[in-house]
């Protein structure tokens, strides 16, 4: 069950109530019986591993006129042939 936070507008008297979700607010201080509203806290937010940030999603563009060089079919093969081997 959450905790929630009240604080009364009267006495500016600040006080926590473990309630269910389903259960309705507290409307009253038990100190001095003034109306009592729940206290909102933004909550921080943590962004991590990729994707978050604006280099993460861009893709690095080559600049026109760019070409990648050719490799030659011993590069791409991997494998010497016989024939390579021999000379």
């Amino acid at each position: 069950m959450p905790i929630y936070e009240y604080e009364c507008g009267k006495c500016q008297f600040h006080f926590e109530r473990k309630q269910s979700f389903d259960e309705e607010p507290i409307t009253m201080c038990p100190q001095c019986q003034g109306k009592a509203s729940r206290v909102i806290h933004s909550t921080p937010v943590i962004f991590k591993g990729s994707g978050f940030y604006v280099t993460d999603s861009r893709k690095h563009s080559k600049p026109e006129g760019h070409k990648e060089p050719e490799k030659s079919k011993k590069e791409t093969s991997g494998k010497e042939t016989s024939k390579e081997k021999g000379k």
